[in-house]
């Protein structure tokens, strides 16, 4: 079922995203052409607990939705990581001035497969101490809230996590952590 890309061109280059224009030959010899695709950065995302064992959840402007949202700490993967891990512990100490004992990795996800190339990785971080503040870029503004397992579940009965990759990073965690029932 897997197309073979004959042609690339890159249409528009930025920091954070990248769109791209192929051509393609579907098995059965058809072309697609054009089929663009947007190439994003690797992105990690951490289901954070602290050594209390409260949730941190960040309350956050969306500009493109329109709407402040609860989500979970996360972001960009840069060049100089090491790795997702690292990534992940970076975000984390940045965005919430929190660093943990443990990282569990609990898959991948993506935004969407039919044009976006790149992954979320979902992290379980868990015995969590604020160290510092927090260290946002110039165009963050996070507030965070620490919250208790209820109070998590609660908001994803009432489908109040709309960040749909978030979503499934705490549904992985709380299955990781026995208390989803499947």
């Amino acid at each position: 079922m897997n197309w073979k890309q004959i042609q690339s061109e890159y249409l528009f280059k930025d920091l954070w995203f990248t769109v791209r224009k192929d051509r393609c030959e579907k098995p059965d010899g058809r072309i697609v052409d054009p089929y663009y695709v947007y190439e994003f950065p690797e992105w990690v995302t951490a289901v954070a607990i602290t050594r209390e064992g409260s949730f941190i959840m960040e309350r956050q402007y969306r500009h493109a939705a329109g709407l402040t949202m609860l989500e979970i700490p996360g972001g960009c993967v840069d060049a100089d990581d090491v790795s997702f891990e690292a990534a992940i512990a970076r975000e984390l100490k940045e965005e919430t001035g929190y660093v943990f004992d443990s990282y569990t990795y609990l898959g991948k996800t993506s935004a969407n497969p039919s044009t976006h190339s790149n992954w979320m990785h979902m992290f379980l971080a868990q015995g969590g101490v604020k160290i510092s503040g927090q260290e946002l870029d110039e165009n963050e503004e996070i507030e965070l809230r620490l919250m208790t397992l209820e109070e998590v579940k609660q908001l994803l009965k009432e489908k109040s996590i709309l960040q749909s990759m978030h979503a499934t990073a705490l549904f992985y965690a709380l299955e990781h952590l026995g208390e989803l029932r499947l």
